[in-house]
Parts: C-alpha cells; structure tokens; sequence
C-alpha cells in the first residue's frame, strides 16, 4: 500500500463523524504545542539567567510565549479541522456543563492571573504579604503565584484568592532614588527598661548592621499598654533575600542587649 493510499484509507475511515487522520492531526498538533511550549520556556529561562533578565521580565516573557502557543495550537486545530457541526454542539455542550459544574474556579483563576499581569500589584522577585503569606515572588503564572517563604518553602496561592487578601509589596524608592525594600516588623518590650535605653540598644544594634544596609534602620513606638511598649522597625535592603536573613539577626541582638539591660536594672 502506497502512503497516498494509505491516506485516502485514513480518509475513508471515521469515527463520531470525523476522519480517522482529522483526528491523528488534532493529536499530533498537541503533541507539537506541548513539546513547544516545554522547549522554549526552558530556553527562555535559561536565556534569562545568562543575560542577567530582571525575573519579572523572563516571567512576562515565558507567559507571554505560553500565550501564543495557545492560540497558535487553537487556530491550527480549526484550520486542520473540518470538525463537522455536531461535534461543535458537543464541545459547546460540555464546555457549558464544565463551566457551571467544574472549570468555575479555574476560569476565575484565569481571568485573575490576567488581572493581576495587566495591573501588576507586584513582581517576580518583591517581597510581598498575601494574607498570611509572607516571601519572594518566584513565579506568576495564569493560574498560580508562587512564593518562597522564610522557610524555604515555596507556596503556590491560586491568583484567584490573591484577589481576596490583602496585598502588601515592600518595595521602596528612597530619596536617593534607589530601589530598595522597606520591610516592617513589630518588637514589643515591657517597661522594666526606660525609653532611653531602648533607644540606646536600636541605634547600637542598627550600627553594627549598616556596613550591610544601603540605609539606616528606622524605628518608632507604634503603641504602648499597661504591661507593653511596641515598636515598629523598618529595615532597608537592596536584595530580598537580605530579609530573611538580616531580619532574626537583628531581632536577635537587640534582645540580648535588652536582656542585658534587664539584668543590670534588676542589680
């Protein structure tokens, strides 16, 4: 049998009303796009890290390809296609049953990871807070936002539920006009140690620090009760990776010397 023959025979061949080789085109056009889309974010990635790509920018780029693979494996299906009318009433009707029983929340994760790509409330590499969650953004994608934690973990929030919380970005732009993150965290003391001294143990811990810090830390009483005195500190860096590390280390030192500070009171 010649492959002109063997064609026709595909041809002559249907099932559910579409030729044999109109679906080995709809498979092998899958496969394309599948392997496309796995070659060129892999490429895209490491074209990124040899060219020194700012992550936000290799992150637009690799979703931005994502895209046009998409529409690109869509618009070749219905060139090949020829998918007769009854087969399109089916996928209309499963589709619409899909929407209203199970692709609900993946349609809004969809159309909240384009919001969140048109507005840009934070980038690949910001620290952020979502809700509970605190770290680096790793990734954006349509669905998922990716964040590495303190921990080192990295937790996957679904863009949809992005929209639900509150968003915090550290990014800062000094005086100076230098990109940096102002990060914030509170420490409470009771009143066993003045004011003054309080003062003391921040300007001392902070000086130790700033051969680190592109700029001083800050501080300011943010409330005070009956048993508590609460302060708020805000750390300058350049990278966000300082945070994890400079962070406990600074709280670290300033008990130590509020401890010792405690002792000396209490003799």
């Amino acid at each position: 049998m010649s492959i002109q023959d063997f064609f026709e025979y595909l041809e002559s061949q249907t099932l559910f009303g579409v030729s044999l080789s109109t679906i080995i085109w709809i498979i092998a056009i899958g496969i394309v796009a599948l392997i496309l889309e796995r070659v060129i974010t892999r490429y895209l990635r490491k074209f990124a890290r040899r060219t020194h790509l700012a992550p936000y920018v290799a992150n637009s780029m690799v979703l931005t390809f994502r895209i046009l693979i998409l529409i690109g494996a869509m618009l070749a299906l219905f060139r090949v296609g020829g998918l007769p009318s009854e087969w399109v009433v089916a996928f209309s009707a499963l589709g619409g049953t899909a929407v209203g029983f199970a692709s609900t929340r993946t349609i809004g994760n969809f159309i909240a990871g384009l919001y969140l790509f048109a507005t840009r409330p934070f980038r690949v590499g910001d620290y952020v807070k979502i809700g509970t969650v605190e770290g680096i953004v790793q990734e954006i994608t349509i669905n998922y936002t990716k964040i590495l934690t303190i921990g080192n973990n990295v937790v996957s929030i679904s863009n949809l539920q992005i929209m639900d919380r509150d968003i915090t970005n550290y990014s800062y732009e000094s005086e100076e006009h230098l990109s940096l993150y102002c990060y914030t965290f509170e420490i409470g003391f009771d009143h066993n140690v003045s004011n003054t001294k309080i003062a003391e143990i921040f300007n001392e811990v902070f000086e130790r620090y700033m051969h680190m810090l592109p700029k001083k830390p800050s501080y300011m009483l943010v409330r005070s009760s009956a048993f508590e005195r609460v302060y708020m500190v805000y750390l300058y860096v350049e990278h966000p990776e300082d945070i994890f590390v400079l962070r406990p280390q600074i709280v670290e030192e300033v008990f130590k010397r509020w401890d010792m500070e405690r002792a000396k009171e209490k003799a």
